[in-house]
C-alpha cells in the first residue's frame, strides 16, 4: 500500500531555501477540529519517515480548534504527541488566542469565539446541545470553563508564536512586511492577512504559514501557505523539508484513513 501512499506526495520544485544538514521538518496546516484528518495525516508522515529513514521534527501551524466537530479530541491528540515526540513545536493560532480569552471568563471574547466556530468546540467538550441552546453567555462561560480540562488549558497556554529553521520561518498567519523577525508583534503573527498576502517584498526568510484558506497549497518565492481548508474542503496538508527539498503529504476526507494493512 505504500506505493499508493507515496503517489499522493506531490514533489515541489527545488528552491534555494534549505534547512540545516541532518534535519527534516514536517509543517502541518490548520486542523480546525478535524481529528479524522489529523489521524490520517500523522500516519502518512510516519510512513514517509519510515521510507526516508528516521524521524523528522513536526511543526504545527496553529488553529487546532473551532469549526470542525472534534476540537477536544484534536487537542488531546496533540498533548499525547508532545509526550511521544518532545521536539514537536506547536504554534498558537488566532482561534487558540480567542479560545484562551474565552476561558478566562471574558464574555466579549466568548461572543466572538462563538461566532468564529467556537460553538463546535464547546460541544466537542461534552456540553449537551440542549444546554448550549438554552444558555445565555454567562451560563455558557461557566459551562465552557467546567468542560475544558486543566491539561488542555496548560497546553494551549504554552503555544509558541514563531519557529525558525534554516532559511524558513514558521508562523500561523504571516509577518508584517518590512519589520525584522525579532520585532514582529504576536498579534500580527496570529492575525495578519491582506498586508502579508499581497506583499511581494523579499523577506528575511521564506514564511511558512496557515490562516488563509486556499483550495491548493500556495508556493511562492517569499511564502508557503498550507491551510487547505480541512474543515471546509476536507483536506489537511503537511509539507516536508529536508536540505533544499520540499514535498507534500495530504489527507482528504474523500479517501480512507491510511492503514498499513
Amino acid at each position: 500500500m505504500l506505493s499508493k501512499l507515496f503517489s499522493r506526495r506531490a514533489k515541489i520544485e527545488t528552491a534555494p531555501a534549505s534547512v540545516p544538514d541532518g534535519e527534516r521538518v514536517y509543517a502541518i496546516g490548520d486542523i480546525h477540529g478535524r481529528y479524522d484528518l489529523l489521524d490520517g495525516l500523522l500516519r502518512r508522515i510516519e510512513a514517509d519517515e519510515a521510507g526516508r529513514g528516521g524521524r523528522g521534527r513536526l511543526i504545527f501551524l496553529g488553529d487546532y480548534v473551532d469549526r470542525g466537530p472534534q476540537s477536544a479530541a484534536v487537542v488531546e491528540r496533540l498533548i499525547s504527541l508532545k509526550n511521544e515526540r518532545p521536539d514537536t513545536r506547536f504554534l498558537q493560532g488566532n482561534h487558540e488566542e480567542v479560545f484562551l480569552s474565552a476561558l478566562t471568563g471574558d464574555l466579549k471574547a466568548l461572543r466572538f469565539f462563538n461566532r468564529i466556530g467556537g460553538a463546535e468546540t464547546i460541544l466537542s467538550y461534552g456540553v449537551r446541545q440542549d444546554a448550549y441552546d438554552q444558555a445565555d453567555f454567562n451560563d455558557l462561560s461557566r459551562l465552557l470553563r467546567d468542560a475544558v480540562p486543566k491539561s488542555h488549558r496548560n497546553f494551549l497556554s504554552g503555544l509558541e508564536d514563531m519557529v525558525v529553521v534554516g532559511d524558513y520561518v514558521f508562523v500561523h498567519a504571516g509577518i508584517r512586511p518590512g519589520v525584522p523577525l525579532d520585532e514582529q508583534r504576536s498579534s500580527d503573527l496570529r492575525w495578519i492577512r491582506e498586508e502579508f498576502i499581497r506583499s511581494v517584498s523579499p523577506q528575511e526568510k521564506v514564511v511558512v504559514h496557515g490562516h488563509t484558506i486556499e483550495a491548493d497549497v500556495v508556493d511562492e518565492p517569499h511564502r508557503i501557505g498550507l491551510d487547505t481548508g480541512a474543515y471546509c474542503y476536507g483536506t489537511l496538508t503537511a509539507m516536508g523539508f529536508e536540505g533544499q527539498e520540499r514535498w507534500l503529504l495530504q489527507q482528504s476526507a474523500a479517501e480512507p484513513v491510511f492503514s498499513a494493512a
